[in-house]
């Protein structure tokens, strides 16, 4: 958006594209602050949705690869997690996409950090009815690569 658009309609882009990412859990989390730090709500959904959401330069399925990425590396974000593992799947990335990213991660972020987002990743798997998912069988010894 523009420098010259006002709150009001940075705030209303927000809010689109936060309910075209997260869905409900988004706006779940934007209400659980209203009676504490209601303008914290209001810059997530005007600066983080309105903002750099709606940026053209990365698609919404790319913005939440990365967003996973940073969640992970960061460590003690398993809520943020949680939500954008829903919205990673919300904009198209699927189950087996999410879970070899984390495990890329962990080459960076290290195993620990790597395994608590895999775990987070399982539990929202499981509730969407996700489980269990398909993964190509390691290449070993006894279990050679396939040409294609």
């Amino acid at each position: 958006m523009s420098g010259s658009t006002t709150r009001e309609e940075r705030f209303a882009q927000g809010l689109k594209v936060l309910r075209s990412v997260d869905g409900e859990i988004g706006q779940r989390v934007i209400d659980s602050l209203a009676d504490i730090n209601p303008e914290m709500g209001h810059q997530i959904v005007a600066w983080g949705f309105g903002e750099i959401y709606s940026r053209p330069e990365l698609q919404p399925r790319d913005r939440q690869l990365v967003t996973l990425g940073m969640l992970t590396a960061l460590g003690g974000c398993e809520p943020q997690l949680e939500v954008h593992i829903n919205a990673a799947l919300n904009v198209g990335l699927t189950p087996q996409q999410i879970v070899e990213a984390l495990l890329h991660s962990a080459g960076y972020c290290g195993f620990p950090r790597a395994l608590n987002a895999t775990f987070v990743a399982k539990k929202v798997f499981d509730e969407r009815g996700l489980l269990p998912v398909d993964q190509q069988q390691p290449t070993t010894r006894e279990n050679p690569p396939t040409s294609a």
